[in-house]
């Protein structure tokens, strides 16, 4: 899971909040489980579930970007996909 993406998404996580650079799949995974504001959402679990998928071999590094980003859209966090 660690493949670069070819255009990276900042969104802003933390407390104080934070602008991040997200730029693989790996880093994703990272920033959902770990500083993610929501706890439940369609767009959340569709991501999670498209991340595991990559990682497994199923699907591929731009269908986690575009799952990424429309989670970060759900959360309101995404500052620039």
């Amino acid at each position: 899971m660690s493949k670069a993406w070819k255009k990276s998404v900042v969104v802003r996580l933390g407390d104080p909040a934070e602008d991040v650079v997200i730029d693989s799949t790996q880093a994703a995974a990272w920033a959902m489980i770990e500083d993610w504001p929501l706890d439940e959402g369609p767009a959340l679990d569709r991501a999670l579930l498209v991340l595991a998928a990559v990682d497994a071999g199923r699907q591929t590094d731009d269908a986690a970007r575009e799952a990424f980003v429309a989670a970060a859209e759900e959360a309101a966090i995404l500052l620039k996909a």
